[in-house]
């Protein structure tokens, strides 16, 4: 991960400013540096995303035999730095919009920009069950990749039905003698050749029509209190972790009042990534309609890189 690059600019001021550096925040930053545009790209945690999660990425372009979501990040951020872009790990906590003079403040002090492009992205969702917060980090785990060896030999429990869900099972099929996943539905939402693989492996085990409504444990993850969805019947399994692989949801709040969003809190743009403010566009998940994958992100990045450089033209 990159560390956080000394400025240059004196005034702390930009053309372009860039909220978010996933695969949307990245092809933007590559498109508005190359564009000779002076642009900051701000990232609160990883650099890459939420696709640094993937073990591998098998659907991008130019890549045949596929490739780490942490490489592909890595490749983009160095592409775009190559041509000038200046990344910064801060959080940002504050927008206030300004024709040409918007204000971003964040944990490293404020910057101005002329145009913002918001690449925010999204977060994981909760269960929303009672023990689901008590045993993060002890059991409930958002990401394979991340805690998947720490259950060699253990059985594990994996929510959701698309995927996501049946990439993290596929995953955990290294380390866990026995994958449990757990789907609310009678059939999976998952693409068809994930679907084919999962249903080959002799250690995924499917529950179907079923939900959890509680974990239980003694420190650490014991049991799930699952549910059927079609009679209502109760039951328990006994797990050692459980990986949720429910969906996102977008990080959208500080737009919450100031640029109009879905019913979802997606942020609503236009084609051209523009939302209802001259100047501050938006791209990749944190957007209505986003196919949320990688290589549409990048698309929405580039997009919204153009349109920005347009509006700076006027």
């Amino acid at each position: 991960m990159p560390l956080r690059m000394e400025r240059s600019n004196p005034n702390r001021s930009y053309q372009v400013v860039i909220i978010g550096g996933g695969p949307a925040g990245l092809t933007a930053g590559l498109y508005c540096a190359r564009s000779r545009l002076s642009t900051l790209l701000i990232e609160k945690g990883i650099i890459g995303g939420q696709i640094t999660n993937a073990e591998r990425v098998e659907n991008y372009p130019g890549f045949p035999q596929g490739i780490s979501g942490i490489d592909l990040g890595r490749l983009i951020h160095e592409q775009a730095t190559g041509y000038g872009l200046e990344t910064l790990l801060a959080e940002v906590t504050k927008v206030e919009p300004s024709p040409r003079h918007n204000l971003v403040s964040t944990s490293e002090g404020d910057f101005v920009a002329e145009a913002v492009i918001i690449a925010s992205g999204s977060q994981f969702r909760k269960m929303g069950v009672p023990g689901e917060d008590t045993f993060v980090g002890k059991g409930v785990s958002y990401c394979a990749t991340c805690d998947g060896p720490l259950f060699k030999g253990k059985t594990v429990a994996v929510i959701g039905g698309g995927d996501s869900a049946i990439t993290e099972a596929l995953y955990l099929t290294k380390f866990a003698s026995s994958v449990k996943v757990i789907h609310r539905r009678s059939q999976l939402r998952a693409s068809k050749i994930f679907q084919e693989r999962a249903l080959a492996e002799r250690k995924i085990e499917f529950i179907w029509d079923t939900v959890v409504t509680g974990i239980e444990g003694d420190g650490v993850i014991r049991q799930l209190m699952l549910k059927n969805t079609k009679n209502a019947k109760m039951s328990t399994l006994e797990v050692a972790g459980v990986f949720v692989a429910i969906g996102s949801e977008p990080n959208s709040a500080q737009w919450r009042g100031l640029l109009p969003l879905d019913e979802g809190g997606y942020i609503i743009t236009n084609e051209l990534m523009e939302t209802k403010i001259p100047g501050i566009f938006a791209a990749g998940d944190v957007r209505h309609n986003s196919a949320r994958q990688a290589i549409t992100a990048a698309g929405d990045g580039a997009t919204a890189a153009i349109s920005a450089e347009r509006f700076l033209s006027l």
